[in-house]
């Protein structure tokens, strides 16, 4: 068995380019995600960088999505991106706008 096998979030990266990734301004601070890869949404919350357009990217995704990805800043990814659980509701969502079966959960 593969790595992928095991995660299949590895050859995916659909959420990472479907969402917008908000969450609590200090979040990225307390976490350590470096600055230039969030923007400011509001007074209140700030985003990963390129989730907050009509075609959302994550600027730390890296890859091809649906082929092989890894994200920059894993360790450091904010709560709404430790959420996100393979095969659950966001994930079917995010397959499918990009062409994705989705993901059978045991």
């Amino acid at each position: 068995m593969s790595l992928a096998d095991s995660n299949p979030c590895l050859d995916c990266g659909a959420c990472c380019a479907s969402f917008r990734v908000s969450f609590y301004w200090s979040e990225a601070e307390a976490r350590g995600l470096p600055a230039e890869l969030t923007e400011q949404v509001n007074a209140w919350f700030s985003c990963m960088g390129g989730t907050n357009q009509a075609r959302p990217h994550c600027v730390a995704l890296e890859g091809a999505v649906g082929e092989a990805v890894s994200c920059r800043v894993y360790v450091q990814r904010p709560s709404p991106c430790r959420e996100v659980e393979a095969g659950d509701g966001q994930c079917a969502k995010a397959r499918a706008r990009h062409g994705l079966p989705a993901i059978l959960c045991e």
